[in-house]
């Protein structure tokens, strides 16, 4: 036993020793000496063969200790009777509400947990724009809107009757969105993040291209942060942290994360059994973040500075974070024997502090509650200059809610306070309304030239000015000269080109146009010579911050790959998730930079709608422009592919985003037709909208065009071609689009030299715009019956043709189907609906029955249905074309 002691005391006397000489090298070297040192340690070690255990956690204490904490520079007494206010305000707004309208909806307890994150950022860090400066940029929390609201209220931003109306903007005066939603609230929101996970990788990308604009002198050079909020529970959703790596990768330390971790996600625990800071701190600095965390508030200063045994952050660290929720809603006794209860030690490291203090400790107690522990993780994160910075800070769901759902499982539905309730809250933040009045749930404004006021109003105007605010476009961009798209409007001769190489020359053209080209943004997901861009890498350059540190492999050849500081290509990896944030951060440049930058994003088409909608939705409503570009589409051009690649949805799944114009364009004069109008339309017009391109593979002649087929072109349908055939009675309309034009083109010369049936074929460019606009004008004639009835265009343009009408395309049936209410006759459709196959186009065509054979046998059909021929020509013909009558459905099978 006293072996055992003699041994015990030397370790300990030998541990003393070593900290003291590392005391002594950071008072007579500094910090950054002793970190060099115990990295030497650590390679000594290694090389010996030792393997030191692994974390990347630093204990559950804040990063900051209370000795180092900078001095809080302003007013905490006003600053925490404004955000008192703000926070009853923001708590009024959604029981009112409620009150007026059952089951409205609304949150108050992301806010109450997070006020003082948002008021310290508001009053000491988060700038607004001015002449001087660009301004920060902040993608706040969405379901903290109701905060974001109280304190523009109070500035003087909102009248009473617009904040009266939260989530009743239908009322006769204005009323405020849900969350953030620029398209509702343009000058007001600028980022839609409630769709969470969304916000934290739109930010990343968004400070990238921050980076991009400077690196290529588009925008000055600035200290402009861009802030990203949000909630512990959000960081499960897979794009919240799938591009933390980036971040660190391009060194963006214009980028700060605050992540609220009230521990609390909807239904429970973010993570009950665990810690949710410790898991956090552990994917940032594992993928290079500078971590911050703000754990505890002042009031644990003493206790963590009595703590020489390590036995209390012992304690902290191995409880886990449902014995931290379960605190908030128990009394201080409790919390003594739970808690301290654990270790004699501990108790008595309490004895002097009586149970409502510890229950004031445990609640109050939480960092993220303390301005001044949020000050000096947000000083420290502005200042630090080698990449991105995280600030956790750890807080209480519902805080302030007390008894009407302070740390509840249900406090994140929680709606509707009792008078009780109300009174209570109304105490604790020292409200100043009498009982009478709290009953009526009045909204509180400080009066002009009132102490609270003054000081909110100075504090924004130090800074810069309000935030949030959005601006629309300020400056038009002059359209591109017209010979940029002259060549796109003859014929190929005798060569084969596909659409998608016609395109990759035309966006060539266009990065060379002296109107438009320094502005254009070519994005792409790793697939540019898939699409065969590579000839744009040595045009134009990757973009790269630190340019090419390597000799590329490929050097010798003339497209070899080429990263450049000033490179404008984007090549942002296997991500869409990724390169569609991107192409938002561009194509919302116009609003947040006030330069009007055009991204054309080019992605396999089945990996974009598909996967990644909810982006899109979100591009949507950041009232983005530019041109999202579906390469290799459609489900049977795509030879050799199977499956998973062979797009037959997007243009489907293109329809219920309502400021998107989608087109399936067949030949190149269409698609140069299309981005000429769609740049007037966005960057002369300004209009907010964006664009969605199908572009194909498959080599095939491509057509000068035809006269006077603009407008039919951008309308969603013209005649292509007339037949030929004037003596006969019999008669078909052919519609066609994208490649599968090309296969009513061959129907109709079978139709017409083998069964002497006449076939005008058509390109139908978009049935979306054809829909939208037949959907348009019958709501205006529903609405104006006493008006002469106007003809939506569809129909206009086939009022006197002679049907039946046979569409084909490369997307599944219901896109054409779209507009079936409309058509003057027999209306059949061909599409590709089920599951791709691996083949060549021919054999994809029969399959999936929309080939020239499939054509011919459905415009013989129609024509017996509709008594111009007989049943036994299409028995003939389904035995001359060698189709199987009896094949299974491609549907299915």
């Amino acid at each position: 036993m006293s072996t055992d002691l003699n041994k015990s005391n030397e370790t300990t006397l030998e541990t003393r020793e070593w900290q003291e000489s590392l005391e002594e090298v950071l008072e007579r070297e500094g910090a950054e000496r002793a970190c060099q040192l115990l990295s030497e340690l650590s390679t000594f070690i290694h090389e010996r063969g030792v393997r030191i255990p692994f974390t990347a956690n630093t204990p559950y204490i804040n990063t900051i200790p209370a000795d180092k904490q900078a001095p809080y520079p302003g007013s905490k007494e006003i600053e925490y009777r404004i955000a008192s206010v703000i926070r009853w305000n923001a708590m009024a707004m959604v029981v009112r509400a409620n009150r007026e309208e059952k089951g409205i909806g609304g949150h108050i307890s992301t806010y109450a947990s997070a006020s003082t994150l948002y008021e310290v950022a508001f009053n000491h860090f988060i700038r607004g724009k001015t002449e001087d400066h660009s301004g920060d940029l902040v993608y706040y929390q969405g379901h903290a809107s109701p905060g974001i609201y109280a304190r523009a209220f109070l500035e003087g931003r909102f009248p009473i009757e617009q904040v009266n109306n939260f989530r009743h903007e239908l009322h006769d005066s204005p009323g405020l969105s849900s969350y953030p939603h620029p398209w509702l609230m343009p000058n007001f929101w600028k980022f839609p993040t409630v769709s969470m996970g969304l916000g934290p990788i739109q930010a990343i990308y968004h400070a990238k291209f921050i980076k991009y604009l400077e690196d290529r002198n588009l925008k000055p050079k600035t200290d402009q942060r861009l802030w990203s909020f949000l909630g512990d529970g959000e960081t499960d959703e897979p794009e919240a942290l799938g591009a933390l790596t980036l971040a660190s990768r391009e060194k963006l330390d214009n980028l700060i994360f605050v992540v609220n971790c009230n521990l609390q996600r909807l239904d429970g625990p973010v993570r009950g059994n665990g810690k949710i800071i410790q898991e956090l701190e552990a994917s940032f600095r594992g993928a290079g973040w500078y971590v911050i965390k703000v754990v505890w508030g002042s009031g644990w200063d003493s206790l963590l500075e009595k703590d020489s045994e390590g036995l209390l952050v012992k304690r902290m660290n191995e409880t886990v974070d449902g014995h931290w929720q379960k605190y908030v809603v128990e009394d201080g006794e409790f919390f003594r024997k739970d808690f301290f209860g654990k270790d004699p030690r501990l108790l008595e490291m309490v004895k002097h502090l009586s149970n409502e203090e510890l229950k004031e400790l445990s609640n109050m107690g939480r960092g993220g509650h303390d301005p001044g522990k949020v000050y000096a993780a947000y000083k420290t994160a502005v200042e630090y200059k080698k990449g991105p910075t995280v600030v956790l800070c750890q807080t209480i769901k519902g805080y302030g809610l007390g008894r009407g759902g302070e740390g509840m499982n249900m406090t994140h539905n929680q709606k509707i306070l009792n008078e009780e309730q109300l009174l209570e809250f109304r105490t604790r933040f020292g409200i100043p309304l009498s009982d009478d009045e709290v009953k009526k749930l009045p909204f509180y404004r400080f009066s002009e030239g009132s102490e609270e006021y003054e000081y909110l109003i100075e504090r924004r105007k130090k800074l810069g000015g309000f935030n949030p605010v959005r601006e629309g476009m300020r400056n038009k961009l002059s359209l591109p000269e017209t010979a940029t798209f002259a060549e796109f409007f003859e014929s190929s001769g005798e060569r084969e080109v596909s659409t998608t190489m016609a395109y990759v020359r035309m966006l060539s053209k266009m990065l060379e146009d002296p109107n438009i080209g320094k502005y254009i943004v070519p994005i792409i997901p790793d697939e540019g010579r898939t699409f065969g861009m590579e000839s744009l890498f040595r045009q134009c350059g990757i973009y790269s911050h630190p340019g090419q540190l390597y000799e590329p492999v490929d050097i010798e050849n003339l497209l070899y790959y080429k990263e450049t500081t000033d490179g404008q290509i984007i090549e942002e990896g296997i991500t869409e998730a990724g390169s569609l944030s991107t192409f938002i951060a561009a194509g919302t440049a116009y609003s947040n930079h006030n330069i009007n930058m055009i991204p054309f994003f080019t992605f396999y088409s089945m990996f974009g709608f598909q996967r990644v909608g909810d982006l899109i939705w979100a591009a949507a409503d950041s009232c983005c422009k530019g041109f999202l570009v579906g390469a290799t589409s459609g489900r049977t051009t795509l030879a050799g592919e199977g499956l998973q690649h062979q797009d037959g949805n997007s243009q489907l799944l293109a329809y219920p985003v309502p400021n998107l114009v989608s087109y399936d364009p067949a030949y190149a004069y269409e698609i140069a037709i299309i981005i000429q109008d769609g740049i007037r339309r966005m960057y002369s017009e300004n209009e907010n909208i964006f664009y969605y391109l199908t572009v194909v593979n498959e080599n095939y002649h491509q057509p000068a065009m035809p006269e006077g087929v603009e407008k039919g072109i951008l309308k969603g349908i013209y005649k292509f071609r007339n037949s030929e055939k004037t003596a006969t009675t019999a008669r078909v309309q052919l519609f066609g689009s994208g490649a599968i034009l090309n296969e009513a083109i061959k129907a109709a010369g079978i139709l017409e030299e083998k069964y002497q049936l006449a076939a005008d074929v058509w390109s139908a460019t978009s049935y979306k715009m054809l829909h939208n606009d037949a959907l348009d004008i019958e709501r205006l004639n529903r609405l104006h019956p006493e008006d002469k009835p106007q003809q939506p265009y569809i129909v206009e343009v086939l009022k006197d043709v002679k049907g039946p009408f046979i569409a084909a395309c490369d997307y599944v049936k219901a896109v054409p189907l779209t507009i079936a209410n409309w058509i003057p006759g027999k209306f059949t459709v061909l599409g590709t609906d089920g599951f791709g196959r691996s083949d060549g186009r021919e054999s994809l065509r029969d399959f999936f029955e929309v080939s020239a054979a499939h054509i011919v046998i459905a415009a013989l059909y129609a024509a017996v249905e509709d008594g111009q021929i007989g049943k036994e020509i299409v028995a003939k013909a389904i035995k001359e074309l060698n189709i199987n009558p009896d094949k299974s459905n491609p549907l299915l099978s």
